[in-house]
């Protein structure tokens, strides 16, 4: 497992320490991991491919 430092704003940090006292997460690095995980799947190389694509035969053609 690799670690890394980053900042974030105060207020986002704020939120995330909200869902951790709710009991939603363990602690703000596990909220980190899944909105990673989630934004990783979301940007997978072959559905933004698809997406890109989606756009341009609909700027092409005004169809998919």
């Amino acid at each position: 497992m690799k670690t890394i430092r980053a900042k974030i704003p105060d207020q986002i940090y704020r939120q995330m320490e909200i869902l951790v006292k709710q009991g939603w997460f363990r602690s703000p690095e596990d909220v980190i991991d899944q909105a990673l995980r989630r934004f990783l799947a979301a940007h997978r190389p072959e559905l933004l491919e698809k997406t890109i694509r989606d756009d341009v035969q609909w700027g092409l053609h005004g169809t998919q």
